[in-house]
């Protein structure tokens, strides 16, 4: 085998950027949405079938069906039975959302990873709840202030969102449990992303039920009551999983 040298190059200075592997649906999934958002796929439309599309892709017929559901939850496309899947008349703004978000893209892994967060999440409430110190209930209060001032404006509200859970983990003085949290912490914003445009989008009660939910976790870690903290945690972190699993019912019924 051959070595390969660094000539003149010192590799422990340099800063490396994490490289993320994408699955081959994803890769399908983005090649179409790119299509469509070029103009070169026009609403009305109709895709090439699902065994022409692998041929065309060199890819395997389930990775073409997985990359159609995301387009399909995304809104992009729709299959009209017996005749075939069509590009659907669309809003350019919501060519903006990332396709790389774990509910339009992996309805798999947005459920484990929602397994992860109630472990981790659930037991840094009850943590946070017996350690919490005044500059945590501090950066706490801030993101409920942050979240009820977002409201109305998504980007400022998914980052409050975020920063709340942070806080609460940060509050459980554990390292190890911050560093799990800041390992998923990625997927969270994207999840957390798609979440609020779906549970938000132009109903003012759940904007507000939503920030209800955030602020009963914060009292009961404010007043020490570990059992409340964790169960509202876990409630929240249910309702959350709840409204992610009625809309992808109802895209796949579309």
């Amino acid at each position: 085998m051959q070595n390969i040298e660094f000539c003149d190059i010192e590799v422990n200075a340099l800063n490396f950027k994490r490289i993320k592997t994408k699955k081959i649906y994803e890769e399908v999934a983005e090649a179409i949405f790119d299509m469509i958002k070029k103009g070169a796929l026009k609403p009305g439309d109709k895709l090439d079938s699902v065994q022409q599309l692998a041929e065309k892709f060199q890819v395997g017929r389930a990775a073409i069906r997985e990359a159609l559901t995301a387009l399909k939850a995304m809104g992009l496309i729709e299959l009209k039975q017996g005749e075939g899947t069509y590009v659907r008349e669309f809003d350019p703004t919501m060519l903006m959302f990332p396709l790389s978000m774990a509910v339009l893209m992996n309805k798999e892994d947005i459920w484990h990873l929602l397994e992860v967060r109630k472990l981790l999440e659930a037991g840094a409430a009850s943590l946070a709840a017996n350690k919490r110190t005044e500059q945590d209930l501090h950066a706490m209060e801030q993101a409920l202030r942050d979240m009820k001032d977002g409201i109305g404006n998504d980007e400022l509200g998914e980052k409050a969102d975020l920063a709340f859970h942070m806080a609460v983990a940060v509050a459980s003085h554990n390292p190890i449990l911050v560093s799990l949290m800041n390992s998923v912490s990625e997927m969270m914003v994207e999840t957390m992303r798609e979440t609020r445009r779906i549970w938000l989008f132009s109903k003012q009660t759940t904007t507000e039920k939503l920030l209800r939910e955030h602020t009963e976790i914060f009292q009961a870690i404010k007043e020490g009551n570990a059992e409340a903290a964790q169960e509202r945690m876990l409630q929240h972190l249910t309702n959350v999983e709840n409204v992610l699993h009625r809309y992808i019912s109802t895209q796949r019924n579309n």
